[in-house]
């Protein structure tokens, strides 16, 4: 859900309305912009405090967790503190745990530090295994915050399994299905026929629209579908030497050239004003990206969306919390930890914010089941994104993952759909991405 755009391009504030309860579906993974902000809960003289240092917005204080926990048991009293930008907030922690000090008694993570976190700080956090239960989550979830010794050090909040989201009207006139099912069957189990849909969809495309939204969208899809990216399994970075990386490179600079996508960045101004005035007919959806859609769009959008199964299933974005060795109140942080990621609490996140579970138990939960929202009008959400959940590869992550993706999306496709030639982007997406690896 969270991740902030520059380094981290997947975090927004932006809200759709989930479920009967017509509340926000949280955009988990991209920043709409924003200097730090903090919260709290409030700050009861006496009790015990348990602070949270986090990024974007979790959505906790939101759903009225805090409170609930604070009900129930009423000696704690939580506090958070909030840096909106990722890339602000992650350098800061390492920082903190490097040095061993200002840290929180519960610190959030973004599944693209995860790795580094775990392979290189673990010994500053606590083993959580025996707070949160392993059976609860997604297994490839459970094993990103798990260290080589078996210590647990952080538990999932949430996921973002892989759909893509398109819009009907302007389907039915480029003389495309409209229907969820038979727009799945179209591209199902290969990326390339998503592409080969988009060729079809450019012969009679409305006036100034294209297939997709961006290159960088396009790329970070297919790439979420695959196992081995960037790292292999030994930590070896390997993402210039790796067919899957290019292939996906290669596909989506094709995409760029024959003019399927849209010309502009994710999560910058400029690609937010395509959304409101409807110049593209899809995009990858994980959970959180209706809510930038939500957020972006002109009202009468609403129920336009529909939302299919996307070519394979992959996951974009997530995040965990930890607990650092050297806070306070380590044994009530760690109850809070687990309290905030059970399948209980993620199925109400759910409801309220739009983050979806990492914990399969909630699935099965009326707030996933009957999850609707306004852009996608009776679209199953909660099932669709469920079956993408349990199906996501368990993928290898690096610590400098983001490094590589936005190197990939920022400094690669994007030139392509700018007048480069593939040839030219992909060196200059290599160059840049190693040039920052040695830094």
């Amino acid at each position: 859900m969270r991740a902030a755009r520059t380094t981290t391009a997947r975090r927004t504030l932006a809200i759709v309305a989930v479920a009967s309860l017509g509340a926000g579906l949280l955009a988990g993974c991209a920043d709409d912009g924003g200097d730090d902000s903090s919260s709290s809960s409030g700050g009861g003289s006496g009790k015990t405090k348990i602070t949270l240092g986090l990024f974007g917005t979790f959505g906790f204080e939101e759903a009225g967790l805090y409170k609930e926990y604070e009900k129930l048991h009423p000696d704690v009293d939580i506090q958070q503190t909030v840096v909106e930008r990722n890339e602000n907030y992650y350098p800061a922690l390492v920082n903190h745990l490097t040095t061993n000090s200002g840290l929180q008694d519960i610190q959030g993570v973004e599944v693209g530090n995860i790795a580094e976190v775990v392979q290189t700080q673990s010994a500053k956090l606590l083993d959580l295994s025996k707070y949160g239960k392993e059976g609860d989550f997604l297994d490839w979830k459970w094993q990103q915050g798990t260290a080589k010794d078996g210590q647990t050090v952080a538990l999932g909040t949430d996921v973002g399994p892989m759909a893509i989201c398109y819009r009907k009207d302007l389907f039915e006139k480029a003389g495309l299905p409209t229907d969820r099912t038979e727009v799945a069957k179209l591209w199902a189990g290969d990326w390339e026929k998503f592409v080969q849909v988009g060729e079809d969809y450019q012969k009679k495309a409305p006036k100034g629209t294209t297939f997709l939204d961006s290159p960088g969208g396009l790329i970070q899809a297919i790439l979420s579908s695959e196992k081995e990216r960037f790292y292999d399994s030994s930590g070896e970075v390997i993402y210039e030497k790796n067919p899957a990386v290019k292939a996906a490179f290669d596909l989506t600079a094709k995409a760029a050239e024959d003019g399927l996508v849209g010309n502009q960045t994710q999560f910058q101004p400029a690609w937010d004003t395509t959304i409101a005035n409807n110049k593209f007919a899809a995009m990858s959806c994980p959970p959180w990206m209706l809510g930038y859609i939500k957020g972006k769009s002109k009202a009468d959008a609403a129920g336009k969306w529909d939302v299919a199964t996307a070519p394979k299933s992959g996951n974009w974005g997530g995040s965990f919390l930890s607990v650092p060795k050297s806070g306070k109140n380590t044994e009530e942080a760690a109850k809070l930890a687990a309290w905030l990621t059970a399948p209980e609490q993620q199925a109400k996140l759910f409801a309220v914010q739009g983050s979806f579970p990492s914990t399969p138990a909630a699935y099965d939960s009326a707030a996933v089941k009957n999850a609707k929202n306004d852009m996608t009008g009776d679209a199953p959400i909660g099932e669709i994104f469920a079956e993408a959940a349990k199906s996501s590869p368990v993928q290898t992550i690096g610590p400098k993952d983001q490094i590589v993706q936005q190197g990939l999306t920022d400094n690669g496709v994007i030139l392509v759909a700018q007048g480069k030639s593939p040839e030219e982007a992909w060196n200059n997406a290599v160059k840049t991405i190693n040039n920052n690896l040695d830094q």
